[in-house]
């Protein structure tokens, strides 16, 4: 119940630039590795793009009146670095500035406080052609893209991530090759993941002159599970976990990179000044987390390092991403982390399911798959806050269905309905729920 939660705690949704905004050809705004990535064949399971997305560009007005109707009361989202600078470096663009000026104001008029990401994955292509966060130089172009940020925003929004999700970038964007820039190279991706992490702690510095905002990153977590306890199964899974759960958090807060992780890595680690460990450990005030499922694993000698194999858990369910839906996992990954960062403040930044639900029966989808996803997920961030877990904050993932990476718009995530065809919204069953949860 809603009563479970302090009376400041807050409820809100998520979403990020690329995923709705559209727009992409228009004032000003330039290419970005992923709209360059959308034009390579077999890249985008449909063939899709962002071009157009859920047009909130245009819509932003009406989406943020659709969100007061639902009782949100925080909104996160992601800005698209292409709008601000549209060759990732120079002067701003006014026209860029001014659309992000309306959405915060627009928030604030109807009382939703702003979350605000500044990369969530849409890198300038210009950066990207110099080589993207394989080049160093990101990182510092990052930073003066954070002080334009910090300067123009700083005094409206409630929160700031520097970036969201760096190991997805990283790994699934330069190992997996799913996600732009498509490469598979294990060298190059903890050299991109470096970078980031850089990027982040330089961005932090910049914000930190400009803004009194709460600053801090957006992490994604997910606990791995051995299948059994033979040491084989229990070694990959440990170090699975520390690759996902680890690689990123521990250099965050002083602790460097996990040991048995840069021997497991072996030569493929990149060499760096130990004065960039000390620049990445920046001083945070709050984390946000991702959290959607975990991974039950087996030990299997013919994948590389951490030689993890994920298996499907025949007893459990399974989102339409083929994820198990584990709750349990969240009060887990939160209460570890407590126990060894002891961050002072914790938000959940995304957690939603994925469903076949693109039928509007009687004016809504009833998506009660979704109804109980986010209730058993509420129960179990309520279970952790218990244990002691500070979280101010809930923001499901996402406000509405939008493009989905690789897999265009094959899957729905949102609370709110989208067809594509007339973009029109339709809020869904689990929308009325969560609107009639938050007033109590």
């Amino acid at each position: 119940m809603r009563t479970e939660f302090p009376e400041s705690f807050l409820f809100g949704a998520a979403t990020s630039s690329y995923q709705i905004e559209g727009a992409t050809h228009l004032d000003g705004r330039g290419a970005s590795i992923w709209d360059a990535f959308c034009t390579q064949p077999g890249n985008i399971i449909d063939a899709s793009n962002g071009d157009i997305a859920c047009d909130h560009y245009h819509k932003m007005a009406t989406d943020v009146a659709l969100m007061r109707e639902l009782n949100l009361q925080a909104y996160r989202f992601s800005i698209a670095w292409p709008r601000i600078q549209p060759e990732g470096k120079g002067n701003a663009n006014e026209q860029g500035l001014a659309f992000y000026d309306r959405l915060i104001d627009t928030l604030l008029a109807h009382g939703i406080a702003p979350y605000c990401t500044l990369y969530h994955w849409d890198l300038p292509l210009a950066l990207g052609e110099a080589g993207g966060w394989l080049n160093r130089d990101t990182a510092y172009r990052f930073a003066d893209y954070a002080h334009i940020i910090g300067q123009r925003f700083g005094d409206r929004i409630h929160t700031f991530a520097t970036l969201n999700e760096p190991r997805c970038a990283a790994f699934v964007g330069h190992l997996e090759g799913r996600h732009a820039p498509g490469l598979t190279c294990l060298k190059s991706t903890l050299v991109a993941a470096h970078h980031m992490m850089l990027a982040h702690g330089m961005g932090i510095q910049a914000l930190r002159e400009e803004t009194p905002a709460k600053l801090g990153i957006v992490l994604d977590l997910k606990p791995y599970h051995p299948i059994d306890d033979h040491p084989d199964n229990q070694r990959a899974a440990r170090c699975g976990d520390g690759i996902f759960n680890h690689w990123f958090a521990d250099p965050l807060f002083g602790k460097g990179y996990p040991e048995e992780l840069v021997a497991g890595f072996g030569d493929n680690m990149m060499a760096f000044d130990d004065a960039d460990l000390k620049t990445i450990a920046q001083p945070m005030d709050s984390l946000g987390i991702n959290y959607y499922t975990r991974s039950l694993t087996r030990f299997n000698d013919k994948k590389p390092f951490p030689h993890a194999e994920e298996v499907r858990n025949p007893g459990a369910a399974y989102s339409d991403m083929g994820w198990e839906i584990y709750p349990d996992g969240l009060t887990e990954m939160l209460t570890r982390f407590h126990q060894r960062y002891k961050v002072k403040d914790y938000y959940i930044a995304e957690n939603g399911g994925a469903f076949p639900d693109h039928r509007i029966v009687d004016g809504q989808v009833q998506d009660n798959d979704r109804t109980e996803y986010m209730q058993r997920h509420l129960q179990a961030l309520a279970a952790a806050m218990g244990k002691g877990v500070p979280v101010s904050a809930y923001l499901a993932w996402s406000l509405m269905d939008n493009f989905e990476w690789g897999l265009g718009y094959t899957k729905r995530f949102g609370l709110v309905h989208v067809d594509y065809d007339t973009l029109a919204r339709t809020p869904k069953s689990s929308a009325i729920w969560y609107r009639n949860f938050i007033a109590g």
